[in-house]
């Protein structure tokens, strides 16, 4: 692995006149790390021995934020992106399991390196000096090794929140967990109480994300209980049905893995199965069911997205997926209009998408699943081509066209208005506004009844 880096010249820039200045500094962290896996990197930071106030006087000519100067950090805007800058420094004491009590500034790269969670992210750069890996990072990486910086239980005591980001790292990088830091993961699991939910949220929803998702939500589903605890009662729930060849919880994470990197698509196949403890049944047959199962998963989903303050839309279009997961659409235009006109595009698409996962993870009939899924999702893509009718506001008749023909305002209205687009929808008369006038006209002289 070459440990050659090449840094964008904003950065380069940026460190080069903080050395001028007589201070240290390396980009460091994350960037690192990714440069080396020959990933350019989203955000580059940089470490310096100068303290807050010497960054903004060596950068007086540039706009600077100062972020957290307590701990010495103070972002410096270049004309292509903004840059933290922080001091090197040390902590000690971490009351609240998350934040250090006391920071003190240092001299030394090395001991700043010290403090941080993993070896991998444990490493600092600069074209003068080279790679600064005091802790072997570079060697971990080169052997998919996630490894924590020092005692392992001791990091993870001091920010718990680590704990959620070694599972990330393992999942999207992807790494493997050294067993020292495995050991120290299951130990301290309990700590994750001490963060706030937004931050639990940000990380499991990367986690999910992660193309090594299953193995490492397998070997560390006590750790996500910790933070769902409604999870673990579908832990090793024998579904006992021929259609399934997993648990709940192991059907649940391969059908993560069969899922789209998407989060709402994987957030909900996390969930969609999460009321099936609660609805299970036995026949005379020895066949275990969950009939409702998805009716009684939906609130729960709710509550969970919205206990890990997740955005409004992310709790309504997941807990709706989850709601809708178990219902069947026929692969016909009319059905496929009338789903569109109860989801949108997107939110059917986003189904479709968590029907496939979830019939990938079955025993049985997946292809047969999968055939009729796809056939669905073939008929949307021609409706939608065709920009046809499935919704009101695409009818080419209005409520005030009603009206105008006599009919008193008032929920007749919306009744003729669903007749009307049942018909175009069923491909009775075309979605043209004198068409749809004329067949008004008819049913009013008919009599029929609305």
């Amino acid at each position: 692995m070459s440990t050659r880096i090449f840094l964008p010249s904003d950065v380069a820039a940026l460190i080069a006149r903080l050395q001028k200045h007589g201070f240290a500094a390396y980009a460091v962290g994350g960037c690192v790390r990714d440069s080396l896996r020959g990933v350019v990197p989203h955000d580059w930071d940089v470490t310096t021995a100068a303290t807050p106030e010497q960054i903004t006087a060596v950068f007086a000519d540039h706009r600077t934020i100062t972020v957290g100067a307590q701990h010495g950090t103070v972002a410096v805007v270049t004309d292509e992106r903004t840059v933290e800058i922080t001091t090197f420094r040390t902590e000690s004491g971490y009351t609240d399991s998350r934040h250090p009590d006391t920071v003190t500034f240092v001299a030394d790269i090395n001991a700043d390196l010290a403090r941080r969670d993993f070896t991998v992210n444990a490493m600092a750069y600069n074209e003068q000096d080279g790679l600064a890996d005091p802790f072997g990072g570079q060697e971990d990486l080169a052997n998919g090794i996630l490894r924590c910086v020092g005692d392992a239980v001791t990091r993870f005591s001091e920010d718990a929140l680590r704990i959620l980001r070694g599972l990330r790292f393992a999942a999207t990088l992807p790494l493997r967990i050294a067993p020292e830091t495995a050991h120290a993961l299951h130990e301290t699991r309990d700590r994750l109480h001490n963060i706030a939910a937004e931050r639990i949220a940000v990380e499991l929803t990367k986690l999910l994300c992660g193309q090594n998702v299953l193995p490492v939500l397998q070997e560390y589903r006590d750790v996500l209980a910790v933070v769902i605890p409604e999870i673990a009662a579908t832990f090793d729930f024998d579904q006992r049905n021929p259609h399934h060849c997993y648990d709940v919880y192991m059907h649940t994470l391969h059908a993560i893995d069969a899922a789209p990197s998407d989060p709402i698509v994987r957030w909900a196949v996390l969930l969609h199965d999460i009321g099936k403890p609660h609805t299970f049944t036995v026949d005379e047959d020895g066949i275990g069911h969950f009939k409702g199962h998805a009716a009684v998963g939906a609130p729960m989903a709710e509550e969970i997205l919205t206990r890990l303050r997740m955005s409004r839309d992310t709790v309504q279009t997941v807990t709706t997926l989850v709601k809708a997961h178990d219902r069947q659409i026929p692969p016909t235009e009319p059905a496929v209009k009338r789903a569109l006109g109860r989801f949108g595009e997107s939110l059917l698409r986003d189904l479709i998408a968590v029907k496939h996962a979830d019939n990938d993870a079955h025993a049985l009939y997946a292809t047969e699943r999968r055939a009729q899924w796809q056939a669905v999702e073939t008929v949307l893509n021609r409706v939608s081509e065709k920009e046809a009718c499935f919704s009101l506001k695409d009818l080419a008749v209005k409520g005030s066209d009603i009206t105008a023909l006599g009919v008193s305002a008032g929920p007749i209205v919306g009744k003729i208005l669903k007749h009307l687009l049942n018909e175009v929808i069923d491909g009775q008369i075309e979605n043209d506004r004198h068409a749809l006038l004329t067949r008004l006209h008819a049913l009013l002289n008919e009599g029929v009844f609305f």
